[in-house]
């Protein structure tokens, strides 16, 4: 069987990906009136005296709500909230693991924006944080900067943040094995969606050079008029040389490339026609915009796929379980810029200097430093 199939007899064995356990012991009558009634009322009054011990009284303070309208899942589109519970519950799995975070599923059967938001915030009293997973541009950007609004806990779109963070990461180090500054480089992003804006966002905060976003309707251009409000948005603080045309245009000379888009794009002599040393980074699951092997071939110094079974994994469980882990540690009210180049300098810390080569630009996502690195830098940078 391959993994696919495999998965689906786990899926049907474990029937669901976790449960929940008591904290509190429940075997006598004493038991029952600390856990319940008469005693918990007390707790209660507490809470409504002061809201904010509601993150000492209860297990809100280590609780993340993944919500989804199931409109973006994976590779698979708009598959809707039930069929994408399978990827929730495995978020919620890897929060768990890997921080020691209680996460449930919400799953919003709803595509209107205005309601998942009145939604999200109105159940938000029970959790320490939400995070964003799955839901389609553009309309995922409006929802996150509504509830981040609205909200006073962290709202975070691992789809556009998470992966941006593990990009600049991955950027960072790969740079170090060529020898090229940050601020030298020109950067081209194919796949202006969700996750390419926020890696292009990122990118330039992290200090790039340049950075020129290309998607369906070709390279974008300050200036143009775009249908997507967000491409508009992207195009005025992107592509400073104004290049026009298509992918192919925008590759020549460029120092890297990282791909959020469509399979088998890219072709050896577009990586042919790049800067010296260039780095690549094909992103595109499962089948990405060239494979690795070929990108090699062609010239590049070092690649990075989202696939787990290559070198060079950037995956966004190496960022999201320590980001709320620290967040939740300082119980911040929102994630900010500063937390996140904090936890993209933490996370590209943790390979050495006698580490670093080609093939190993990212540590392992089961290395346990990871999430505790991260998540000190983030509670740091949130204090």
């Amino acid at each position: 069987m391959d993994v696919y199939e495999k998965s689906l007899k786990k899926h049907y064995e474990w029937a669901g990906k976790y449960e929940i356990k008591l904290r509190a012991p429940l075997e006598s009558l004493d038991d029952l009136a600390l856990c319940y009634t008469p005693g918990v009322s007390r707790a209660c009054t507490e809470i409504a005296n002061d809201k904010s011990k509601s993150f000492e009284l209860t297990r809100r303070h280590n609780t993340v709500a993944v919500v989804t309208d199931g409109t973006a899942v994976l590779g698979l589109g708009d598959i809707g909230p039930e069929a994408a519970m399978p990827v929730m519950e495995g978020k919620c799995a890897l929060f768990k693991a890997f921080a020691d975070i209680d996460a449930v599923p919400l799953c919003i059967d709803t595509k209107d924006p205005d309601e998942i938001v009145r939604i999200v915030a109105a159940v938000s009293k029970s959790y320490g944080g939400i995070n964003l997973e799955d839901i389609s541009a553009p309309r995922c950007f409006d929802i996150e900067r509504r509830l981040k609004a609205l909200c006073d806990i962290p709202v975070f779109h691992d789809d556009q943040h998470g992966t941006a963070i593990v990009a600049g990461a991955a950027l960072t180090n790969a740079l170090r094995v060529v020898g090229k500054k940050i601020a030298d480089v020109r950067i081209v992003i194919n796949g202006a969606g969700s996750a390419g804006i926020a890696i292009a966002k990122f990118f330039l905060a992290l200090g790039a050079g340049d950075v020129v976003c290309v998607d369906k309707c070709g390279v974008l251009v300050g200036g143009e008029e775009y249908n997507n409000p967000a491409h508009a948005e992207i195009s005025k603080i992107t592509n400073k040389t104004k290049i026009r045309g298509t992918l192919a245009d925008a590759m020549r000379c460029a120092d890297v490339f990282l791909g959020v888009s469509a399979p088998r794009i890219v072709s050896k002599d577009m990586i042919k026609s790049m800067a010296e040393a260039p780095v690549v980074f094909p992103l595109a699951n499962p089948v990405p915009e060239i494979t690795r092997d070929e990108a090699l071939e062609a010239g590049a110094a070092v690649v990075g796929t989202g696939a787990s079974n290559q070198p060079n994994q950037i995956n966004n469980v190496l960022i999201f379980p320590g980001i709320f882990r620290g967040a939740l540690d300082a119980r911040a009210r929102d994630i900010t810029d500063g937390m996140k180049l904090a936890a993209a300098k933490a996370l590209a810390s943790l390979v050495s200097d006698s580490e670093l080569r080609a093939d190993y630009i990212l540590p392992n996502p089961l290395d346990k430093r990871v999430a505790e690195t991260v998540a000190a830098a983030v509670a740091a940078a949130a204090k």
